[in-house]
């Protein structure tokens, strides 16, 4: 049993939200630039709210290596 199942808080700093993704610590540069403040120990929790905000983010990022490196 992992620890999103057994109730982990969200790890963004001010959220006490459950936890629903587990993703590993590499994700922290982007969160911050999200603007999201994340205790950096290990790996990060996040509640449905924040993931979706992630997903954004990440989904902008991709979208802009994509271009640069089509030509």
């Amino acid at each position: 049993m992992g620890r999103v199942k057994k109730g982990e808080a969200c790890s963004v700093k001010g959220c006490d939200k459950a936890a629903v993704r587990s993703l590993s610590p590499s994700y922290a540069r982007l969160m911050k630039d999200a603007g999201m403040d994340v205790n950096e120990s290990g790996r990060l929790y996040l509640c449905e709210e924040h993931y979706k905000r992630l997903k954004k983010a990440r989904s902008g990022e991709e979208r802009l290596e994509r271009w640069r490196f089509s030509g």
